[in-house]
């Protein structure tokens, strides 16, 4: 029994704890990953709708527009930038050069205009150089011509690749848009043929002077330094431009470098003018990607801590279940034997040290109950004695009239003229009214003990009854010479009139009854909070303590000496137990300092 519960609850606490870790574990495996980037987006999305709502997001320069992004990627460890209707950067008029054109035949409408082209489109910072200079294998200074190549929306044109003359726009030393030149090719097919392509995104071939050349200087540098943002930023410009985005507000989508995922965010805004502006993001998925790869190998390590943890806290877990059911099994087996003196110790206030607590009371129920049926059971038999005694005692009282009865019978029947006819027809009539006295009573107490009997109750004044029954018994007393001492309060009482006045008729009766003659009977009423207390006592005589609680039995007589001619017939406090019990009040007789006080107690009258 031991060994069992024990081992059943360790295997199956360890069990538990088991399936909850390898839970974790496959919950972090599987779900770790989808749930950070799952908040990572909810984060950078509520930081974009934070960052629309600001005023630097259409008012500022390329200084307070580098702070703004710097002060975005520290807080949320994504990078952001502000584009134009057009895709391009805004506010990066620090890092752009200026063009004259000269009169194009591809391109009238370019004829004579200057434009400005952000230089982060087609090279790096890093090749910079000499302050405002650029390398010369790269650029040519301000005041040189070159030709441009681009496509032409509208009547702006979007350069794709930048030379000093049409024959290095295909040389290494070029400058390239290659995001807008990789769209182009992946544009051209979906048209029926490169004709109509053209048609809709005419090429044009440009030459113009640089007029200008603006580079940033100090930190302003590091915004352009970021080369897969930008190139991020281009290729969005690209699909800007071909019409990939149109009707869309709001994308999210997926991209990956170098093995490195990566999420980029693109919400458009409403420009000053009423224009089409956009924020764009881009963040980083790496780390989790470092986490979830760090934890997969850390959980060999883990899986060993936790199994030896698992292991002890089961082991400590069954014991510290298993004692107080084993107790319990130990208390209830007692039980069962009959023995209910063992406790089990309650230490907890949870449903086992409830459970203890209920079997501890119901040991000490069915101990009371055991003890109360073994007191039934001696009861039980002195109340077949009683039974015997009372079928004894009917069967003594009633022979003895019987045999008088018989004898003047016979007597009047041999002597019918006798001088005594008349005697003994009294002595017979006596013996008859001693017969039904004792059959009433027999029958009141049958009455009252057979469990159907209600009281009637109702309210009187309890000194009006004690005079009544004093003065009627007033020459029983005076014949014994006896002296009568009486104390009443009138006070109205709630019971049953007829009934409390037999009892004091019997109580007063055996006072007088076992007084000697010249003493006195004392009775009293007194008062108390919410009952009155009757006492009736009589001097010189006192009842013997062995017999003081048997004095309310059937047949009982105080004196066993006494004839039956000179005492009663030993039921009338036997009837007065049962009036009283029936009224539910306290009652009892107990030996004073010189005699025997009999006292019971009723309820006030409520008012």
């Amino acid at each position: 029994m031991r060994k069992s519960i024990v081992t059943k609850l360790f295997l199956l606490s360890m069990g538990l704890c088991l399936f909850v870790v390898a839970s974790i574990f496959a919950g972090q495996t599987l779900f770790f990953k989808q749930f950070y980037v799952h908040k990572k987006v909810d984060n950078v999305q509520t930081a974009l709708r934070i960052a629309s709502q600001e005023d630097g997001v259409h008012t500022g320069n390329a200084r307070s527009a580098f702070r703004n992004e710097q002060q975005f990627y520290e807080k949320y460890n994504t990078w952001i930038a502000a584009l134009d209707s057009e895709g391009n950067l805004k506010y990066s008029d620090d890092f752009e050069a200026e063009v004259r054109l000269e009169n194009a035949a591809d391109a009238p409408v370019l004829s004579g205009k200057s434009i400005a082209i952000p230089l982060y489109m087609v090279m790096n910072v890093e090749d910079l150089s000499d302050g405002n200079r650029l390398r010369l294998d790269t650029f040519v200074k301000p005041g040189e011509r070159i030709a441009i190549e681009g496509i032409l929306i509208g009547s702006q044109l979007y350069p794709q690749r930048i030379g000093r003359n049409a024959s290095n726009l295909r040389e290494e030393n070029r400058l390239e848009n290659g995001q807008l030149v990789r769209k182009e090719y992946e544009v051209v097919p979906r048209f029926k043929s490169p004709t109509e392509y053209h048609k809709r995104y005419p090429s044009v071939l440009v030459y113009g002077t640089l007029t200008q050349v603006r580079t940033p200087e100090g930190a302003s540098e590091s915004r352009y330094m970021n080369h897969l943002f930008l190139e991020r930023v281009k290729a969005f410009q690209a699909d800007l431009l071909y019409g990939d985005l149109s009707g869309k507000t709001y994308t999210v989508s997926d991209y990956e470098e170098n093995n490195v995922p990566y999420k980029i965010f693109v919400k458009q805004l409403m420009g000053p003018a009423g224009n089409a502006e956009y924020l764009f993001a881009m963040t980083s998925l790496q780390p989790v990607n470092e986490a979830a790869g760090v934890m997969r190998h850390y959980y060999g390590y883990i899986v060993l801590g936790t199994l030896l943890l698992v292991l002890l806290a089961s082991f400590y877990y069954s014991r510290r279940i298993a004692r107080p059911l084993l107790r319990m099994n130990d208390a209830t087996q007692r039980m069962a034997s009959l023995d209910f003196s063992v406790r089990i110790p309650v230490v907890t206030e949870d449903e086992i040290g409830s459970l203890s607590r209920n079997i501890n009371r119901l040991s000490s129920l069915l101990h009371d109950h055991i003890v109360r049926l073994e007191q039934d059971i001696e009861q039980e038999k002195r109340l077949e004695q009683t039974r015997k005694e009372f079928i004894a005692g009917v069967s003594h009282e009633l022979k003895t009239p019987l045999s008088v009865i018989e004898s003047c019978l016979y007597i009047i029947k041999d002597k019918p003229e006798s001088q005594k006819r008349e005697y003994y027809f009294a002595a017979m009539e006596d013996e008859v009214k001693k017969m039904n006295l004792l059959i009433a009573d027999m029958l009141e107490l049958a009455k009252y003990e057979s469990g159907t009997y209600k009281m009637e109750m109702d309210s009187f004044r309890i000194d009006a009854v004690l005079e009544r029954v004093c003065t009627k018994l007033a020459p029983d007393i005076t014949g014994n010479r006896l002296r009568l001492h009486t104390h009443f309060v009138p006070v109205e009482v709630f019971a049953n009139p007829l009934r409390i006045e037999q009892v004091i008729v019997n109580f007063l009766t055996n006072a007088i009854r076992y007084t000697p003659e010249g003493e006195n009977i004392f009775v009293e009423a007194v008062e108390e909070r919410e009952t009155v207390k009757v006492c009736i006592e009589n001097k010189g005589a006192h009842i013997p303590d062995d017999q003081m609680e048997k004095i309310w039995d059937r047949f009982y007589r105080g004196d066993r000496s006494r004839h039956r001619s000179t005492g009663g017939i030993g039921l009338g406090l036997a009837i007065c137990k049962q009036i009283l019990e029936l009224h539910g009040v306290p009652y009892g007789a107990v030996n004073t300092g010189d005699g025997v006080r009999f006292f019971f107690e009723l309820n006030k009258k409520k008012a």
